[in-house]
């Protein structure tokens, strides 16, 4: 395991799907006292979701730190962190069934974090995805999982693989002009995807049509063609906005 007794580890994760479902990724990256990637591991899932993808990826880094050592994890899945920071506890009050009496989903994995949880020093920190100039630590863990999702084979610093290539969908949110409606966001990819017009709606809340698959601010994907609506995140589902 990673660290030691006194140390406090700077670290990221990320899970990725093409297709959600499709072929899915972990990866987790651990910073160095400069704030530099330095360490770091990415596994293929087969087919998997997103999500199942994003809290796998927190499983694998929790696993991989030694429990003594104090961990500040970056993230940029919404649901991954509130699953097991904000929703976990209900979750377990009501037998793992959600407010709806449904059963939680990937119960299985929520069950062996909580577990990985217990009795250790762990700060949540949410970064927003794909933004330039934004959290290097998750736009390596980010793309080390985008890239096992693609090639389906584990790769890491132990393993002397090379660092995961650059991607081109690193977006910036295009500044709004005053009192002017929300326009296309730029991207592509798994990024914010671009829209176009072809949908109902006006004003604020317009509904487009999806041009590029992208991720959700709740830390789902949508697809192309997929109903998507500007929140103050970028595009998304419309019941997140």
């Amino acid at each position: 395991m990673l660290g030691g007794v006194g140390e406090r580890i700077i670290a990221a994760c990320d899970g990725a799907s093409k297709g959600n479902p499709g072929p899915a990724a972990w990866a987790w990256v651990i910073a160095d006292d400069r704030g530099e990637p330095v360490r770091w591991e990415a596994g293929p899932l087969g087919t998997a979701t997103n999500n199942v993808a994003e809290l796998t990826a927190l499983e694998r880094l929790l696993s991989a730190v030694d429990a003594e050592v104090a961990l500040e994890i970056r993230m940029d899945s919404q649901y991954a962190m509130k699953a097991v920071t904000t929703w976990l506890p209900g979750w377990k009050r009501k037998g793992w069934k959600t407010a709806a009496g449904k059963p939680v989903a990937n119960q299985e994995l929520v069950v062996r974090i909580d577990t990985l949880l217990t009795g250790r020093s762990v700060d949540f920190r949410y970064v927003p995805a794909h933004q330039v100039d934004g959290d290097r630590l998750n736009d390596f863990a980010d793309r080390a999982a985008s890239h096992a999702a693609v090639v389906q084979e584990p790769a890491g610093s132990a393993l002397g693989s090379p660092l995961p290539p650059r991607t081109p969908d690193t977006v910036r949110k295009a500044p709004r002009a005053s009192g002017s409606g929300p326009g296309p966001a730029s991207g592509s990819g798994s990024g914010s995807g671009s829209a176009k017009a072809g949908s109902s709606g006006g004003g604020a809340a317009r509904t487009l049509k999806a041009k590029y698959p992208g991720r959700c601010r709740c830390g789902r994907s949508y697809a192309a063609g997929e109903p998507i609506t500007k929140n103050a995140d970028g595009w998304g589902h419309p019941d997140c906005r």
